[in-house]
């Protein structure tokens, strides 16, 4: 693995658990190190101690390595494969956020950089929890590539979002839960 790259996430993963996007054991990131290859968190790591042993590289083509890493793995490929643009993803449950997904339909920030930056939040309703985890490996990925938006916030799930750049991914991440925040204060 590119030691550049498990740094990168290292950074990003702890700044994102101490602002509470990641829980102990629930979440995932992720990052293309070659054309069919990316980095994925293991599953249950704790995302605040992110190294080279909680992550795993995975090829495209399914090996045994698949069966260490997070659950979200499918999905992260299935994003790969289809947004060119995609370079980091990441699964988070930011508290605000996934609050306001289950107050309302569309989520229309009143702060400065949230109407400046993200201008309005179209919440994703999958209405169907016990299929879920089947249908969001298809889901996922079909809205990403069909929206004009880099992320999907998913009612009472969390929010998908991928970019080129990394320090881009969280800035969003940070804007959509602060003016969440905002919202629900």
């Amino acid at each position: 693995m590119e030691s550049y790259l498990i740094k990168e996430l290292s950074d990003i993963s702890l700044s994102m658990f101490r602002k509470n996007f990641f829980g102990i054991f629930y979440g995932s990131i992720s990052a293309k190190s070659e054309i069919d290859k990316f980095i994925i968190n293991k599953k249950d790591v704790l995302f605040d101690k992110i190294d080279k042993d909680s992550l795993i590289e995975l090829y495209y083509t399914k090996d045994y390595r698949w069966n260490e890493a997070d659950r979200d793995a499918d999905i992260h490929l299935q994003i790969y494969k289809n947004i060119d643009e995609a370079k980091y993803i990441s699964f988070t449950m930011p508290p605000y956020t996934v609050a306001c997904s289950l107050k309302y339909d569309k989520i229309i920030p009143k702060d400065y950089f949230g109407l400046e930056m993200i201008k309005e939040i179209e919440i994703y309703d999958p209405k169907d929890f016990q299929n879920w985890s089947k249908k969001s490996i298809y889901e996922i990925p079909n809205y990403l590539k069909k929206n004009d938006k880099k992320y999907m916030v998913i009612k009472g799930y969390g929010i998908f979002i991928y970019d080129r750049d990394l320090q881009n991914m969280a800035n969003t991440l940070s804007v959509i839960e602060n003016s969440c925040k905002i919202l629900s204060l």
